[in-house]
């Protein structure tokens, strides 16, 4: 169970924006939260993830993108400790695979198939980090999804 006030904060900005479409209303809690915590100086575990969350209610991919490259920055800086600390169920490197599924999408939508390509093999080869439960499955998912997205776009 989420225990960091800062988590909890952004965890009520994922629900305004997946629960309750209100994507403006999330993305302007996510800013407040981005102001409150001091931007990318924050804590790694804030910024990767209020980046990755804030990613997802831009307009822009290219927005989406500095937004993701934030997270995966900021998770490479995360430890398992300061996660459980904070109450987060999985570990770092259950960060990853989802982290990288974005990266690999934004850098589709971009045109860029290299990078897109190199991402979805990053989130292939981390994917091991994730159980088999209702978060696994759907990253799993996404990851199927996009893979077939990329072989129609040769």
């Amino acid at each position: 169970m989420i225990t960091d006030p800062t988590l909890t904060r952004i965890g009520q900005g994922v629900e305004l924006h997946h629960h309750k479409g209100r994507r403006d209303a999330a993305r302007e809690l996510f800013a407040q939260i981005w102001d409150d915590i001091g931007g990318e100086k924050g804590e790694p575990l804030h910024v990767c993830v209020l980046a990755h969350s804030m990613a997802d209610v831009q307009d822009d991919v290219r927005e989406e993108l500095m937004w993701d490259l934030r997270a995966l920055a900021a998770a490479d800086l995360v430890t398992d400790e300061q996660a459980a600390q904070a109450g987060v169920a999985i570990s770092v490197a259950g960060l990853y695979p989802s982290l990288h599924l974005n990266l690999s999408d934004c850098y589709r939508k971009l045109g860029d198939l290299d990078l897109a390509r190199t991402h979805l093999q990053q989130a292939r080869d981390t994917i091991g980090a994730l159980g088999d439960d209702e978060y696994g499955q759907l990253i799993k998912g996404g990851l199927q999804r996009l893979a077939e997205q990329l072989d129609e776009a040769t």
